[in-house]
């Protein structure tokens, strides 16, 4: 499933920063706009395998998981 998520990107001085804007603390820093595009994936993708894995972990046994679209 593809989930699609908003970057902001923004050149300031000889760096290009950006952010995610749907998750608080994804946000990276790189020389090139392509680079930071790659970076920003990267980084949301493993924050949100940490946000699994942690909310796993709290839930312990015994729990379901249910997608929910919205």
């Amino acid at each position: 499933m593809t989930q699609n998520y908003t970057a902001v990107l923004k050149q300031e001085a000889n760096e290009w920063i950006g952010w995610i804007e749907e998750i608080p603390g994804v946000n990276c820093q790189e020389p090139t706009r392509e680079a930071l595009l790659e970076t920003l994936r990267i980084t949301l993708s493993e924050a949100i395998e940490f946000n699994r894995a942690e909310a796993k972990n709290a839930a312990g046994k015994g729990f379901e998981e249910k997608l929910i679209a919205v």
